[in-house]
């Protein structure tokens, strides 16, 4: 049997062409090409109420927790910046709950741009709302090159998961304006951009979490460090560490 995958769906919020439904549940075909690829069963999960979370979790073998809109900022006590991007809070509540389930079952994880900030928030770290609030922050994080181009360098730090996959100074995409504040405890920071961005956490005491800030979804059929990261998901969520 093929490891399943979960992808929490994200939301289209105009409407379809088909249906003329709007708040439609959704899931990106890159991330689904890229799983199946890599020798994965996608499963989409809509955002529904957290409680029904636990029966999800026969479903699937691991997750991956996609881009998409800002996280609210009241899940780490703060208001609203003025640059805080389209927030979605039935969808934060339930990958909330979905990451704490996932995680209490030793199940892999692996989380891509707003996926590794959910995490994060998660887990009890804090995001910048916009990059405007940390000063330090001078790259173009926000590219105009086509999305499956890299467009900046990062650097891994060595003895870990992502530098056993990536190598020192990957090239990578980028189209995020939010970025790390304050790592959670349970997570540390394994790359980061030449201004000191967190680019990739990883868990402290275990291989379950992996997280990349860039998008190696849209990046993967030619760059074959991209793929690197989907095969060694479905290895994790196979049980092969």
């Amino acid at each position: 049997m093929h490891p399943k995958i979960a992808v929490p769906a994200d939301t289209l919020t105009e409407a379809t062409n088909i249906i003329n439904e709007r708040m439609a549940p959704f899931a990106p075909k890159p991330i689904i090409e890229a799983v199946v690829k890599s020798g994965g069963v996608p499963v989409i999960l809509p955002s529904v109420n957290p409680k029904f979370v636990p029966d999800y979790l026969d479903l699937f073998d691991g997750v991956i927790f996609a881009g998409g809109a800002d996280v609210d900022p009241t899940f780490y006590d703060e208001e609203p910046h003025q640059k805080l991007g389209v927030t979605y809070r039935k969808r934060d509540l339930f990958e909330i709950e979905l990451l704490k389930e996932t995680l209490k079952a030793g199940k892999a994880v692996f989380g891509i741009c707003r996926g590794l900030q959910v995490i994060n928030v998660a887990l009890g770290g804090t995001l910048y709302q916009d990059l405007s609030e940390n000063p330090a922050t001078v790259l173009k994080h926000s590219q105009d090159a086509p999305g499956n181009f890299p467009s900046h360098h990062i650097t891994v730090s060595r003895g870990t998961r992502l530098h056993n996959l990536m190598g020192d100074r990957p090239y990578v995409n980028s189209r995020h304006h939010q970025i790390i504040k304050e790592v959670a405890p349970s997570l540390r920071a394994v790359a980061r951009a030449d201004d000191d961005v967190v680019e990739a956490l990883e868990s402290t005491t275990n291989d379950q979490i992996l997280a990349v800030q860039w998008h190696p979804e849209n990046m993967f059929k030619h760059y074959p460090e991209s793929q690197h990261l989907f095969t060694d998901l479905i290895q994790r969520a196979q049980g092969q560490n």
